[in-house]
Order: C-alpha cells, then sequence, then structure tokens
C-alpha cells in the first residue's frame, strides 16, 4: 500500500489551530467573536432566485456554503476513486467490509440519539425528530490524525479507518441534505441542473478525454497528441461546477454537496493507489490536477472553518453535550464492531491483511471523533442556540476518543 500524502496532517494542524483560536476568543470575548463570525456583509439581493429566502453573507455561511464544497470535493474524489478504480478500497468485494461498517455505525449512532433524547426530553422536537442526523457524519482529517498516530501510514488499518469515515461523512451530509431541504420538497427538482451538468460534460469532454488518456483516441499520433492536450483542459470542468454548485443552492441542500455530481464525469486515473496516496501527487490526469490545486486553498478553509465553526464555549454544557458524547463513544463503536463482525461471520467479508481484530478495535473506537460534518449540520438540525452549543462542545469532548485509543495495549 502506498503512503497517505503529508497534506493531511497540515489539514488537520490547520483545522486545530483554527478551532483553538476560536475557543480561546469565544470564551474571553464572546461578544466580539460573535459580531465577527456574523458580520453581514452583503444581504445577497442578488440571486434570490436561486433562494427560497436568500441568507445573508457573513463569515459564518461564506465558509459553510462557498468555501467547504470544495473540502468536500477532495472527499468525495477520493471515494470515488475508491469505487470505480482498479484496486479501489470499495471495489468489488472489498467494499463489503467498510461499508457494512459505515452503516452499523451510522444506524447505532442514530440509535443511542434517539434513545437518549427520549430519556432526556420525550417532547424536545428539536432534539428527537430534527437532531438525528448530526451523530452521523464525523471528521475525516481529524480521525486521520490520530489514526497516523496509531498505525503506520502504510497499514490497511488506516486506509479501512479512512474508508468507514469518508462514507459516514458522506451519508452524513446527504441525509442531512435531504430531511432539512430549504424551502421544500418542489424545490428538489433544481437538481436537474447539475444532474444535466454532468451528463453534458460526460458526453462532450469527459468520455473523449478519458479515452484520450487511456490510449484509445485518435487517428494516428498527432492526433492522440492532440486529443490528449484537448484532454488537459480544466475549464470545462470548472464551468461544470458552478453550474452543479448553483443547482444543488437552489434547491435547498447544503452547499457542501454542490461539487460532488460532477466527479463522475471528470476523466481520471485508471488505477487507485490507495486513499489520499502520496503518490497520485505525480498524476496529471484532470481529475487529479484539479484534486492538487486545492490542496493549498483547502488547507487556509480548514483554518477559516476552525475559526467561525469552532468555537466552544466552555460553559455550555447541557443533556445535549451528553447525548452526543453517547452516540459517538457508544454508539458508533458497537454499531461498527457488531456490522463488521456480521459481515465477517456471514456476509463472505474478509479483514484486509496486516489488520488484526486489535486493530479493528481501534478503528472502532477512532470512529468515536467528530467535528467538520457535525458541526455543519448542528445550525440545520438543531436550531442553532443552546442546543447547538451543548452539542458542539459534546463533538470537541469526542476528541479525547483518539488520546485514549492512543493509550491502549497493543494486543
Amino acid at each position: 500500500m502506498y503512503r497517505v500524502s503529508p497534506f493531511m496532517q497540515r489539514f488537520a494542524i490547520s483545522l486545530c489551530l483554527g478551532v483553538a483560536l476560536a475557543t480561546l476568543w469565544v470564551n474571553l470575548a464572546p461578544a466580539s467573536y460573535y459580531d465577527m463570525i456574523e458580520w453581514r456583509m452583503s444581504d445577497l439581493a442578488w440571486i434570490k432566485p436561486l433562494f427560497p429566502a436568500p441568507p445573508s453573507l457573513t463569515p459564518l455561511n461564506l465558509v459553510a456554503e462557498a468555501l467547504i464544497p470544495l473540502f468536500m470535493f477532495l472527499i468525495g474524489k477520493e471515494l470515488w476513486e475508491a469505487i470505480v478504480l482498479e484496486r479501489g478500497g470499495l471495489a468489488g468485494r472489498a467494499a463489503i467490509l467498510p461499508l457494512a461498517g459505515a452503516l452499523g455505525a451510522a444506524l447505532a449512532a442514530v440509535l443511542i440519539w434517539q434513545i437518549m433524547a427520549i430519556w432526556i426530553d420525550p417532547n424536545a422536537e428539536t432534539l428527537l425528530r430534527t437532531g438525528w442526523p448530526v451523530p452521523i457524519g464525523g471528521d475525516v482529517v481529524l480521525v486521520y490524525l490520530f489514526g497516523r498516530l496509531t498505525f503506520a501510514r502504510t497499514s490497511n488499518a488506516l486506509r479501512l479507518l479512512l474508508l468507514v469515515m469518508i462514507a459516514l461523512d458522506m451519508m452524513g451530509l446527504i441525509l442531512l441534505g435531504l430531511t432539512h431541504p430549504n424551502g421544500g420538497l418542489l424545490r428538489l427538482t433544481w437538481l436537474m441542473l447539475p444532474l444535466a451538468a454532468a451528463l453534458i460534460l460526460r458526453r462532450l469532454h469527459g468520455r473523449p478525454s478519458q479515452l484520450a488518456l487511456d490510449g484509445r483516441a485518435g487517428d494516428g499520433r498527432a492526433g492522440s497528441e492532440r486529443a490528449r492536450r484537448l484532454a488537459m483542459r480544466l475549464w470545462p470542468y470548472v464551468l461544470a461546477g458552478i453550474i452543479s454548485y448553483a443547482g444543488v443552492i437552489a434547491a435547498g441542500l447544503p452547499g457542501a454537496l454542490g461539487l460532488l455530481p460532477i466527479i463522475p464525469a471528470i476523466a481520471h486515473a485508471s488505477r487507485s493507489f490507495g486513499l489520499f496516496a502520496e503518490a497520485e501527487e505525480l498524476l496529471t490526469d484532470p481529475l487529479n490536477r484539479l484534486a492538487h490545486a486545492l490542496i493549498w486553498p483547502i488547507t487556509w478553509i480548514l483554518f477559516i472553518f476552525g475559526l467561525t465553526r469552532g468555537g466552544i464555549d466552555m460553559a455550555a454544557f447541557a443533556p445535549p453535550t451528553i447525548m452526543v458524547l453517547a452516540a459517538y463513544w457508544v454508539g458508533k463503536p458497537l454499531g461498527f464492531l457488531a456490522a463488521t463482525a456480521l459481515v465477517l461471520r456471514w456476509g463472505g467479508a474478509k479483514l484486509p491483511q496486516d489488520c488484526a481484530p486489535a486493530a479493528l478495535v481501534r478503528v472502532a473506537l477512532l470512529l468515536g471523533i467528530g467535528f467538520t460534518v457535525p458541526v455543519l449540520a448542528l445550525d440545520t438540525a438543531l436550531d442553532g442556540g443552546e442546543v447547538a452549543e451543548a452539542a458542539r462542545l459534546g463533538l470537541a469532548a469526542s476528541f479525547v476518543m483518539g488520546l485514549m485509543t492512543l493509550i491502549l495495549p497493543r494486543r
């Protein structure tokens, strides 16, 4: 297995620095912190046709709706390659174990959340009926940071951990968007726009580019070279991405999903080198070129995300804090282990090479870390306010699971 690229570590450090600065700020000078993240830069009247009620442009909305989509594009690219490329982690029967683990972790987290909500306050509609998508997602960046300290960079256990967490992140965002559409179900018809953009892009540029990259285009050497030069053009993908993003926003779904529909239409390499593999930095296909062009912007985006969304109010402890920790520390690990045990025993799945049962337990525990995607869900699923702040505190406390995993015995 190829080594994971060091840019993942830079992502984690950048995010943690932003969260640390925001937490210090919000606890020392809360008024100025909230003034900063809620500063109204524009009323966005010019995009009113795309929104049932267009939000004001604030640093909070700018990061979540316009910048995080770039990060989710990178995550989606890795998931897509794992599914469709040769030696991908989700190709064929290799998908059974990580997908079963992700599904088990998500279901158990939601179940624990609902049980805790009923126990705390059965009349709390926000917690019981709308808040359940919060514990589904996680944080692939922070999980990688602790996973790298737990496993070797070439470990299949680290690869399994990243696969499961990426699947959980995507599942959490998609379910959040479908269960909390902004403006009603009728606006979901706008999703025809990103679908059309992806199909047209694939037909007119993506597929011819793929054939050229695979050496199956052109009527001779000159024709092949010309086809390859055309295949290297990135502007059609950028244009399709803008159209796709506009359609997703107009449909009332989270902007974080805006660039995902075009990923299958982008020409890509013929085989996978593993999730976030360092070897991919040498590839020149359009999908990898787009991803690598985003590395440094995403590093800053994650810092700004931590700064605007990561302010932890240490005095916000409340029942939702316990709900979050129960879902992450009890639900996800037990759900993952139960699901993987079932498919290993009766589903025909096999443990990856060098991934012993003890490593599987560590993977399960590290799934108990969550921040980026759940934080995106807080204001939508929990309507902000004290409940959301209490849940944010629980998400920050989930980092402790990573530290606990590091001190576990090796066997």
